[in-house]
């Protein structure tokens, strides 16, 4: 059904909700739009992203229509296609034309207060943070003592809309399920093989893993249960994707720089495991419901670790944990160049997460 169709079906409220950037945050806002298209039937829900992080909701029910914000950032995933004032103020007077009612602002920033209040929606409900509380017809309390997934719902919980589960999702098409078998069989993996994925990657790599530990682990994986690995990265990791293929015997499959996001989501779906620093396919693959055993040290797992009943965190907490990330600023690199949090988490401590998690036994 087009958009136009749709808009005269759906008669009910004009409701906008802000949400951009990363694409973990993005994956985290499910929840809070399916609860809110559950007590809004008839409303027509229109989201704001970011163009780069859209993919990973391909196909989302919950949402009538995507609206692309794209100023210039500091993001990888950054186009700039409104770089400039004509932009953002075009961008704004079609936002308005669209005589929104309600809008949600679950970013925090004072910028996007600013974008609700010109949308032109009379209530507008949002964090009462960055002091942009008069910009808001009501404020909602943030925590940081809570997920991020919880402090989403607790926005619609102040407006007084019923909130029934907080699940992630992601939505897969046949074609993308039938690209992540043929990729297996292509790699020599059966249906039987039990697969872990390995993404030792970073936003920041300085402060991922080490990626000797994750060799490690791969080969004690290999040897205990006689799986098979796949290496998971994007195009600025080839170098250090390479670096790993060529110290782990049998050798790993790599999907570096090689797949969409799209087709990276099909093949974390059949994944036996999927084990990974704090990142984006860390979301990704709880969203599919993919066991994983996530690694946390300089970042809190409380706000923004992976959420799911399959997820297992393996924190390393130190006195100055959360950090800024200013690394070596706040802290002394050890002698392998890595913040101590990460160092601190030793190749028997993920082993011994794996093993309790039962999934090599499935």
């Amino acid at each position: 059904m087009s958009a136009a169709a749709e808009n005269i079906k759906r008669r009910g409220k004009r409701i906008l909700v802000l949400r951009y950037r990363f694409i973990g945050d993005t994956i985290l806002t499910v929840p809070f739009l399916r609860n809110l298209r559950r007590a809004e039937p008839d409303a027509w829900i229109a989201w704001v992203v970011a163009p780069g992080s859209t993919d990973v909701v391909r196909g989302i029910p919950y949402v009538d229509e995507l609206i692309y914000w794209d100023p210039v950032t500091i993001h990888a995933d950054c186009r700039a296609t409104h770089r400039t004032l004509s932009a953002k103020i075009a961008f704004l007077r079609e936002l308005r034309s669209k005589g929104f009612d309600k809008a949600y602002v679950l970013k925090r920033s004072f910028s996007s207060a600013v974008m609700a209040w010109l949308s032109g929606a009379r209530e507008r409900v949002g964090f009462d943070t960055e002091g942009r509380g008069f910009l808001l017809t009501k404020g909602v309390k943030y925590r940081h003592d809570q997920h991020e997934v919880n402090n989403f719902l607790d926005v619609l919980r102040a407006d007084g809309v019923p909130v029934a589960d907080d699940h992630l999702e992601a939505w897969l098409s046949e074609e993308e399920k039938a690209f992540a078998a043929d990729f297996f069989a292509a790699n020599g993996i059966s249906e039987t093989d039990t697969v872990v994925g390995i993404h030792p990657f970073a936003a920041n790599q300085t402060r991922a893993w080490h990626e000797d530990n994750y060799i490690e682990v791969a080969h004690a994986l290999q040897r205990r249960y006689g799986v098979k690995i796949v290496i998971f990265g994007g195009a600025r990791d080839v170098e250090l994707g390479n670096y790993l293929k060529d110290r782990i015997a049998p050798e790993p499959v790599l999907a570096v720089a090689n797949t969409t996001l799209r087709q990276t989501m099909a093949i974390l779906s059949r994944l036996n495991l999927l084990l990974c620093n704090d990142s984006g396919i860390m979301h990704l693959a709880a969203s599919l419901g993919t066991p994983l055993a996530a690694l946390f040290g300089p970042q809190s797992p409380v706000k923004f670790g992976p959420w799911g009943n399959g997820c297992k965190v393996i924190y390393s907490k130190f006195p100055c944990s959360p950090c800024r990330q200013k690394f070596f600023q706040e802290c002394k690199p050890s002698p392998r160049s890595k913040p101590e949090c990460m160092e601190a988490i030793s190749v028997e401590d993920v082993l011994e997460t794996i093993d309790k998690s039962g999934v090599m036994s499935r």
